[in-house]
């Protein structure tokens, strides 16, 4: 249901149209009824648009459009069953323009005169489609002037009734007491999920993921990664965090969990890291080894999206909705891709369960990471989400290893109240053998909201960092170069819910540490430094003080410059550090 300025002003319609045919986000045909006002608020439609009619941007589909004037109701009545006719016959959307005007302007407190007088004069002098159909209906003889107007007031009574009813329910409310207020809808989500996979499930799972299928033409460089895959698999070497996905996914489609994955290069990904979708190099053929697990799987779908944020992640949105018991991921291309979908997630991901009980599990996938690639390709913007967050509506997450994520996947269908789940992904992480996992993790433990310093004696410890993503393994590289024994490095891997009881726990098991420090790679009005100043202000052992170190304050995400990014990143560990021991 549009209106006519919205139909041809809003971009989301013309991506929703791009959409209806595209494998993965066919629904059957939508029917578009346009409520066309020949008005937007106050603009007429020789400002709102350039083309003649508002139904123009339909016409890159080739769809049906009806052009029906809403003084005759017989004749919208027959377009609308050809309309539905239609659609079940093909299959394709179809558009009707239901031309009329509204009363009252813009609502029922709108003076429209002040903007469109002509138009107005002409509709005040109307007489009104209930008037003009029964002078119809009693010329043509099918009811007489009484009927019509018995018609016309039994319906009045009906709304009179109605009207009444509602002022002695109102006025009844403002003397009854006040009911009890209902326990939250929601919970903070659980780490205490269990999420680990046998290993003899993990191994199973990755001898399907690395054996071709007799006759497939595998492309060459893949050769020697699913050979790394299966030693993995097996825990011969460490898990990557592809390997460590498609066993997440894999044990979840065992389970019965569908797993529906979307975004722009998915299949591949990005990176080239994750080819959950190989391609035959002779006959094109398709081959999804997670698909081949076994006959009682449960379904995987994933789908190489077209170039647009806002229309698909809509759709993820109520895919998860209406298919709660699905793991459902929309993958940016990169983190602040994400840019173009913010109407989607401020409007519904975030707080469609606090405004309509709408429940949703969708994950949002945004690689994150200061490369020295540039403004464009650095940051996912934590910041924008975690000014979202509130009453445990978003879990926030930036891990740091392949054996997080895959217990955070898990954990996200596992878990007992659906949330939509935020998560940092890496982008230099992906092929960085520090950061990779041991078969054993998967195998065992949970997700970890919090991961503290293996340092053996906490009491030298004299300075807590405390820090979130990949700043960690730069931290950690240089406190080993410069032979800083006196620091600890403690990750925050979920920053929403904020784990403020394991981090009191943590750093009061520091009995030295009067000197904790924030550490981020992101400017100081970027990144997580303003959400998590307070919250860490309160956790602080006595006697603590909290600093921040970072980038400074930037209008731009980060440097263009490679050279720049490097002294930037020095010149923020030299200081989390100190200079070395104090």
């Amino acid at each position: 249901l549009h209106g006519d300025a919205a139909f041809a002003g809003q971009g989301m319609v013309a991506e929703v149209f791009n959409l209806a045919q595209l494998r993965g986000y066919r629904t059957g045909g939508t029917v578009h009824l346009i409520v066309n006002n020949q008005i937007g608020f106050t603009t007429p439609p020789a400002a709102g648009r350039s083309s003649l009619y508002s139904t123009d941007v339909a016409k890159i589909n080739q769809v049906p459009i009806f052009h029906v004037n809403a003084d005759a109701p017989e004749a919208a009545w027959r377009v609308l069953q050809i309309a539905l006719d239609y659609r079940q016959e093909f299959h394709k959307d179809v558009v009707i323009d239901l031309i009329g005007f509204r009363l009252h302007g813009h609502n029922e407190g709108d003076e429209p005169t002040y903007t469109q007088p002509l138009m107005y004069r002409r509709i005040q002098e109307h007489p009104g489609v209930r008037s003009l159909y029964a002078k119809k209906l009693v010329k043509e003889g099918v009811l007489s002037a009484e009927e019509a107007a018995d018609l016309e007031l039994t319906q009045k009574t009906v709304y009179e009734k109605a009207l009444a009813a509602a002022k002695e329910i109102a006025s009844r409310a403002k003397t009854e007491p006040a009911a009890a207020p209902s326990s939250p809808v929601s919970r903070v989500p659980s780490s205490d999920v269990p999420t680990a996979v046998p290993a003899a499930t993990l191994s199973r799972i990755g001898h399907v993921l690395t054996t071709v299928p007799a006759g497939f033409h595998l492309n060459p460089k893949m050769v020697s990664q699913l050979a790394r895959r299966a030693k993995m698999a097996e825990g011969a070497q460490p898990l990557d965090w592809s390997t460590a996905e498609a066993l997440a996914f894999g044990a979840l489609l065992l389970e019965g969990t569908p797993i529906r994955l979307s975004g722009q290069d998915t299949s591949r990904g990005t990176f080239s890291q994750r080819h959950i979708v190989f391609h035959d190099t002779a006959t094109g053929e398709t081959w999804t080894p997670l698909s081949d697990l076994d006959p009682a799987q449960a379904a995987l779908a994933v789908y190489d999206s077209p170039l647009s944020e806002v229309s698909v992640l809509g759709f993820e949105y109520g895919y998860s909705v209406e298919a709660p018991e699905t793991l459902v991921l929309w993958e940016a291309q990169y983190g602040d891709f994400a840019n173009g979908a913010q109407v989607v997630i401020d409007q519904f991901v975030s707080s469609a369960e606090d405004k309509w009980r709408e429940v949703s599990r969708l994950g949002l996938l945004l690689p994150h990471g200061y490369e020295g690639q540039g403004p464009e390709h650095s940051s996912a913007r934590i910041e924008r989400y975690l000014q979202l967050c509130a009453e445990d509506n978003l879990q926030v997450c930036n891990v740091t290893t392949p054996g997080q994520y895959f217990h955070l996947l898990r954990r996200q269908m596992r878990q007992p109240h659906g949330k939509p789940l935020v998560l940092f992904t890496p982008k230099s992480l992906l092929r960085f053998p520090a950061s990779f996992s041991r078969l054993e993790e998967l195998a065992s433990g949970k997700f970890q909201t919090v991961i503290d310093d293996g340092v053996k004696d906490r009491a030298a410890i004299s300075r807590v960092l405390l820090c979130s993503g990949k700043v960690f393994y730069d931290l950690t590289a240089a406190r080993e170069e410069k032979k800083v024994s006196n620091g600890a490095i403690v990750r925050v891997e979920q920053i929403y819910p904020f784990p403020d009881e394991v981090l009191r726990g943590i750093l009061a098991s520091y009995p030295a540490a009067k000197d904790v420090v924030w550490v981020q790679e992101e400017s100081k009005n970027m990144g997580a430094w303003s959400f998590v100043s307070p919250l860490l202000e309160e956790v602080l052992p006595p006697g603590a003080v909290l600093r921040y170190v970072g980038r400074a304050p930037s209008a731009a995400v980060a440097t263009g410059n490679a050279g720049v990014h490097k002294r930037e990143l020095a010149a923020l560990l030299a200081e989390a550090l100190g200079g070395g021991n104090v």
